[in-house]
């Protein structure tokens, strides 16, 4: 089972061993792809153009020292990247406190989508970092764009002959769309709140909670040492954790659509 995360915004304040070295984080064919976004973002950030680097991040006045801490990025001490990541979703996941079998199984199973390095194993070492898949830099262009090209054949090798659970938002989702058999294999979650409303039921798509949602779907998942051979072994997986879980119609060649139903939140 592959499981693909969105990266977080919120980010450790720093690492805390050795310096970067994009040669020996994992899927090392995404090498001199990252190597072409880290060259554009450190130029960028080190530029005389405060503006407009910070207008292609996205980067508010007051969030200035974020160009000055990707400046440094080559010489910028490292952490696993499971423990960089600090966002709502990894604050329910709270890697720090698996069972060892099921940290092992997240070591295996899980790829972190990123706009800086395309995606990452939870052990992979890199530095606090703000790159955004929205952001377009120079030399690069868009990134969602840039990253479509190089992660195809790079995530199909990571998910092998088993299934993938992807819970990536939907600008990192666009950077890779599985298709055909692949697309079969694949299971996509939607978090929907459902409450009553003077006397009706009501179902409303949650942001915050979804990633929370999502968080502990896969800390169970891995505490469980869940580990399905087919895209319907891992719905099963789900309903046997005691999750409400509807399947929505899919179009032919197009990964599987699950409603996660919530009352709690």
């Amino acid at each position: 089972m592959l499981i693909l995360l969105p990266p977080s915004e919120g980010k450790a304040d720093a690492g805390a061993g050795r310096r970067l070295d994009p040669s020996r984080l994992s899927l090392p064919e995404l090498t001199g792809a990252r190597e072409e976004v880290l060259t554009a973002l450190v130029a960028l950030c080190a530029g005389p153009d405060e503006a407009a680097a910070r207008a292609a991040l996205g980067l508010s006045e007051a969030q200035r020292g974020e160009l000055r801490r990707n400046a440094r990025l080559r010489a910028a001490a490292t952490a696993p990247a499971g423990r960089i990541y600090t966002g709502v979703l990894y604050e329910a996941l709270d890697l720090a406190t698996l069972p060892p079998a099921a940290e092992r199984l997240a070591r295996r199973s899980v790829l972190i989508s990123s706009g800086l390095w395309g995606a990452v194993r939870l052990t992979d070492r890199i530095p606090p970092y703000r790159c955004p898949i929205g952001a377009k830099l120079p030399g690069v262009g868009a990134l969602s764009t840039y990253w479509r090209a190089a992660l195809g054949p790079a995530l199909a090798a990571a998910a092998g002959t088993g299934p993938v659970l992807d819970l990536r938002s939907g600008a990192y989702a666009a950077t890779w769309t599985p298709r055909g058999e692949l697309a079969a294999r694949t299971v996509t979650v939607r978090v929907l709140h459902e409450r009553v409303v003077d006397g009706v039921v009501t179902r409303a798509v949650v942001s915050h909670f979804n990633k929370a949602t999502k968080g502990r779907l896969v800390r169970d998942l891995l505490t469980a040492g869940a580990r399905p051979r087919t895209a319907d072994g891992l719905v099963g997986a789900l309903r046997d954790l005691k999750y409400a879980v509807e399947e929505q119609p899919a179009a032919a060649g197009r990964p599987r659509q699950l409603d996660v139903v919530v009352t709690e939140l």
